[in-house]
């Protein structure tokens, strides 16, 4: 276990803090409030900072695809998915592609092609839905793949993705398909900003969705303290 108390830690440090092994591998990231609340009047960004917004920028340098929930999409008015120049330098330096995929997990299709994410994204997205979808109008600005019955098979998009070279996955929540992930045995890493408000009650956990199985332990990789904010890291 490795522990830096307290920093900040440089970007290139935060890099090599946050690199995942080869092959497969799927990382959560998140932010709670002390109190165990995923986010605040409908939102998570009430309980980010200036230090939070560095990790998540680091997270999703390295990574190949980014997995969220069409609700996550909506609710947190997702931008396109771009990065900086030197973050774009940074990849083709280390044989990633330019810019991370963004794979977008809805069962129903009910996403706004208009939406920035989709039609200003600089590589084309992914959306996973399950059978018995219309594509309509979302054909025009996403891949769509079709995986499961009566629901997102998440195993099998993850195989689709990992088809395509999309090895290293992050995945941005939100609650409900976290919980189906870690249903379905497929998490690898949990990132967990801690910030320093409690929330009260009525907000939601960052897991949703699924009745409680087997519990999963993770093991503690390392601890960072920045901006008032706790950054945890666990994994496999």
């Amino acid at each position: 276990m490795q522990q830096l108390w307290p920093v900040p830690v440089a970007e290139p440090d935060l890099v090599d803090l946050y690199r995942t092994p080869p092959g497969p591998w799927l990382r959560m990231n998140f932010v709670s409030s002390l109190d165990g609340a995923g986010h605040v009047d409908g939102r998570s960004a009430p309980l980010s900072g200036p230090a939070d917004k560095r990790v998540f920028g680091v997270l999703r340098m390295l990574c190949d695809a980014l997995v969220v929930g069409a609700g996550t999409v909506r609710e947190e008015g997702y931008h396109a998915l771009r990065l900086d120049a030197d973050r774009r330098a940074w990849r083709r330096a280390n044989g990633l592609r330019e810019y991370p995929t963004l794979v977008i997990v809805s069962g129903r299709l009910d996403l706004d092609p208009a939406q920035d994410a989709l039609a200003a994204a600089p590589v084309r997205p992914i959306v996973l839905t399950r059978a018995g979808n219309d594509p309509g109008r979302l054909a025009g600005v996403a891949e769509i793949i079709t995986v499961g019955e009566d629901e997102v098979d998440l195993a099998a998009g993850l195989a689709a993705l990992r088809g395509r070279g999309l090895d290293h996955v992050l995945s941005e929540g939100g609650p409900r398909l976290f919980g189906s992930l870690t249903a379905a045995g497929l998490v690898d890493e949990l990132c967990l900003t801690v910030s320093p408000l409690l929330a009260g009650p009525g907000a939601g956990r960052i897991t949703a969705g699924h009745p409680a199985g087997t519990p999963q332990h993770l093991t503690l990789r390392h601890i960072l303290l920045d901006d008032e904010l706790l950054f945890l890291r666990h994994a496999r």
